[in-house]
This record gives structure tokens, C-alpha cells and sequence, in this order.
């Protein structure tokens, strides 16, 4: 999962110990007359969590209530039931590990995607190849020299630039915020390393990570415009640990790269205290850095996919699915080798109930973490076909709680259909979708039907892009609450009679 909230590709896509575990049997539909309130306070499952995409405004469940149709119900039971997605992401997270965007795990896990998908009875499965630039992380460290001495937990930032042989041994330049940082004029950190330490707090709809994220997607940026020698941030992260978050991060048009790095949550919050007291009795901190990341020019990627054949090919293609790539820290469970195991899924559930109305087309993207060129790349190649919706998956595996649509008039017939089967997994409708996530969002710019399946984020940044990132993270109940979301959603678009066109934006 990517940042969110911005205007570049790299923008947008994109994790608590133990609390209670709730079987996603128990939700049931009171959770929707209590409205989104509730929903937001509803008892979390036992296992650390995960994911976020932006928040979706708007009325709750304010649809009059429709019947459920017995075929979807039935499916949506099924699901709860069913380990195909638990089977799946622990296959991928088993048997390939971490993914790095154009790295040869990345490869190795297109061709074990592809036989997976076959395995599982899925249809016209192949590659779809494109490139892409690529960053690799090599030997990182730091270390404040004086006046505190003390080793720091680090993770280089995605496109960080190399610090020069031997590293950097520089005084801090402290900001509170990004926004403190922006108010540093041009060429006023000339010799020091920039340090921002804006705090992200959990929330269900993961809007603090849109907010606070900014210190990591635009901050080496901006740090390099006043003339900083590097920038380390306190990690894009809701835990206090000493497992830093890595991710991506931007550097504008004119602008050179600078060592960037992340430091954990728990060492950014002991450096902060180091500077205060330095303040105190006029000893500034000097930190040493160094950093061996490096780009690696072009390399190949690739979208994977598979299909369940309709029975109407004038009623347009379902894009489902979720990212195929993770950072190199963990094994890519919650980001996102849950969501394409979800998707995956959910369409099965589908295929084996029998021929439907439109094609389901599940993508295992190939790019999202550095750039979103996967979802890029399906949206150039696909252009000319008829989509009737796009949806991905990629905020991990913990419960879904409310949903948004993006939908012609023409199509507003579903909602109160939607909302009625979803509401006894505690599901409300939230109203239009403003972010459908990186992977989708190339097709939605282009009017294509869109749903967000939003997924519960108050544990997720815990541990997203940190070496947590572990299969141990998700929770099975959870895990087929979500499958069982998305079944009851493609079980009524697949055969919905209404016309799934372009929407007006």
C-alpha cells in the first residue's frame, strides 16, 4: 500500500497486539441500524492488523432496505467458511517472501501466481510484461555521535539516494512537523541533516496517513530544496517500536536526491528528546548516516492475470485484485499478498457457483509500491474494453466496515442491494468512493464503475512496510470476512441487470 492523498502515481494506493478476537459470524446487522458510529467502535479481532485508504464521506446506510437474493446469501456464507485466501497468502508469503518491484523474487512470483491461478481453475491466466524503474537497498546504519552516543534503527527510504563513502557526520536540523519544514527557507539547511518528526495517529479510515504521511512522500524532496545534506524522519507508523517503516518517497522535476531514511518510531521519539536537551545547554546533536541505496535502472514487471468467463461481453469486465509487489523488509503478508489473496478468492467462489453475466478479470498487479506503473500499464493496454467496474484490495486483512461506489445513475439500483447483503458482516455504505487506490485509480480517472471495500486501518500502520509484515499479522475470522464481502459484492455486480457504464467526473 501506497501514500495517500497525492497527485503522483506514487500517491494514493496506500498497521496493535492482540485485541479481542470476533468471529465475522457475530456481526450482524445491527452493526448497520447503529450507523457508522458504531461500526467505527465495533470490537476489533485478536490478531496485531494492518491497512487504509483514504476516508469516504457521506450518509450511512441511507438506503431503503432491499431483499437479499438467496444465491448471494448462500455464497456470502460460504465464504466465511472458505481458506482459499488464507492458502494462498501463505503460499506466496512461504514460498517467495518479500517482492521488490523488478527484483528476481518479483519475478519468481509471477511464475508462482500463475500456477497458483491455474491450479485453482481459473481461465485465459498469463502475464502481461512492462518495465519500470528500480531502487535497491544496500548497508544502512546510524548513529548519533555526540553529544548522547548511541546506535539508531533505520530503514532507507525507496529512491533514497546513496550517502557519499564513509557516510555523513552532520548536525540536526530538528522540525516538529512537515509543515515546520516547509517554512525553512531555500538554502538554509546547507551542512545539516534534516529531521522531521510529525506523529501519525490511528484511525479507521487511515486518513492520518494521507496527513502525516507527507513527511515521507514529499519531505526528502523539500529537505533537498533548502540545501539538507539528507533527511531522517520518524516513520509513517502507528507503533512504538524500533522496526522502522520504509516506502516510497518523490523527488520533484530539478531536484537531486538526498539520503533518506526512516527511523523507528521509538528511536525518533529518543532523538527528539537528544535535540531538546542539546537545545537546552547549546550542544547540538551530530548524527552519522550511511546509506548504500542505489537506482538500477530499468527492469521487468509484470500484471498477471486470470479470468472467470461471463456469459455477456457487451456488459463489460469486472477488474478485480490487489499488488503482486511488496518492500523488501517483510514477506508482503498484509501488503499485499492478503488483498490479492482476497480477490483471488472471492472470484473462485464465483466461478464455482456457476456461469455469470460478466467476465471477473482478477489482476495481481505488478507494480504499486514504487510508482503504481502496474496499474498504469493495465489501463494503457485495456483501454478499449468495456469495464463495468474496478476494485482492489490493498489495506490488509482486517474486517471490511463500510463500502463506497462510484457508479453511473443508471446503476443506483444496486446500492440498496449492496447494502442489504453486506450488512450482516457489519458493512455500511459510506457513500460515493473518493479514492479507489493506485492499482484501480488509472481506470477510474478514465470513468470506469468503482467500489472501496474499506477495510478497518486502527492496527494496520503498526506494522506496514516494516519487517512485521509477517503472515502472523492476519487473522483467519477476519481474513474471510473480507472474502466473504467481496463474494456478495461480485455476486450481485456480476449478474446485476442494470447498465454498468461510464461515470461522469
Amino acid at each position: 500500500m501506497n501514500r495517500l492523498g497525492q497527485a503522483h502515481p506514487i500517491a494514493s494506493s496506500r498497521n496493535g497486539k492482540s485485541p479481542m478476537k470476533l468471529s465475522a459470524l457475530a456481526l450482524t446487522t445491527s452493526l448497520l441500524l447503529a450507523g457508522a458510529a458504531t461500526a467505527q467502535q465495533a470490537p476489533l479481532l485478536r490478531k496485531p492488523a494492518l491497512p487504509g485508504k483514504p476516508p469516504l464521506p457521506g450518509k450511512q446506510g441511507a438506503e431503503t432496505p432491499a431483499p437479499v437474493d438467496p444465491a448471494v446469501a448462500a455464497l456470502r456464507e460460504r465464504a466465511l467458511h472458505d481458506d482459499t485466501a488464507l492458502e494462498v497468502v501463505t503460499g506466496l508469503t512461504t514460498e517467495i517472501g518479500p517482492r521488490p518491484d523488478g527484483s528476481e523474487a518479483e519475478g519468481r512470483a509471477r511464475d508462482w501466481a500463475v500456477a497458483r491461478l491455474k491450479a485453482l481453475g481459473f481461465a485465459h491466466v498469463h502475464v502481461e510484461p512492462f518495465t519500470l524503474p528500480a531502487w535497491q537497498r544496500g548497508a544502512e546504519s546510524a548513529a548519533v555521535v555526540a553529544p548522547y552516543a548511541q546506535p539508531l534503527h533505520i530503514a532507507g527510504l525507496g529512491n533514497s539516494a546513496p550517502t557519499p563513502p564513509g557516510g555523513l557526520t552532520l548536525p540536526i536540523a530538528w522540525f516538529a512537523s512537515f509543515n515546520d519544514l516547509l517554512l525553512a527557507p531555500v538554502g538554509s539547511l546547507q551542512g545539516k541533516i534534516a529531521f522531521v518528526t510529525n506523529a501519525m495517529q490511528p484511525t479507521q479510515d487511515a486518513s492520518s496517513y494521507g496527513s502525516e504521511g507527507r513527511a515521507r512522500f514529499m519531505g526528502p524532496s523539500e529537505a533537498a530544496r533548502r540545501g539538507a545534506a539528507a533527511i531522517v524522519i520518524r516513520s509513517i507508523g502507528t507503533d512504538h517500536s524500533r522496526a522502522p517503516h520504509t516506502g516510497a518517497t518523490d523527488f520533484a522535476p530539478g531536484v537531486t536526491p538526498i539520503p533518506a531514511a526512516a527511523l523507528s518510531v521509538s528511536d525518533a521519539e529518543n532523538l527528539e528528546r537528544m535535540v531538546k536537551l542539546g537545545q537546552a545547554d547549546n550542544r547540538p546533536v551530530m548524527l552519522h548516516l550511511e546509506l548504500d541505496d542505489h537506482q538500477l535502472g530499468t527492469r521487468p514487471s509484470g500484471n498477471v492475470i486470470a479470468e472467470v468467463p461471463g456469459t455477456d461481453p457487451a456488459a463489460g469486465v469486472i477488474v478485480i485484485g490487489g499488488h503482486l509487489d511488496s518492500w523488501d523488509l517483510g514477506t508482503g503478508a498484509i501488503d499485499d499478498g492478503a488483498g490479492v489473496a482476497i480477490t483471488t478468492a472471492a472470484a473462485r467462489l464465483l466461478m464455482q457457483a456457476g456461469p455469470h453475466r460478466r467476465t471477473i478479470r482478477v489482476v495481481w498487479f505488478g507494480d504499486e509500491e514504487t510508482g503504481g506503473f502496474g496499474g498504469q500499464a493495465y489501463a494503457k493496454a485495456h483501454a478499449g474494453e468495456p469495464h463495468a467496474l474496478a476494485a482492489e484490495s490493498d489495506l490488509g486483512a482486517d474486517r471490511v466496515w463500510r463500502f463506497g461506489t462510484a457508479f453511473p445513475d443508471s446503476a443506483a439500483t444496486v446500492i440498496p442491494r449492496l447494502t442489504a447483503a453486506l450488512a450482516p458482516l457489519g458493512v455500511v455504505h459510506g457513500g460515493k468512493l473518493v479514492d479507489g487506490g493506485t492499482d484501480v485509480e488509472p481506470m477510474l480517472a478514465l470513468g470506469t464503475p468503482g467500489i472501496d471495500l474499506n477495510q478497518s486501518a486502527l492496527r494496520y500502520f503498526d506494522v506496514h512496510h516494516t519487517a512485521e509484515d509477517t503472515l502472523d499479522r492476519i487473522d483467519p475470522d477476519q481474513l474471510r470476512q473480507n472474502v466473504a464481502a467481496w463474494t456478495a459484492m461480485l455476486a450481485i455486480l456480476a449478474d446485476a441487470p442494470e447498465a454498468l457504464v461510464a461515470v461522469k467526473r
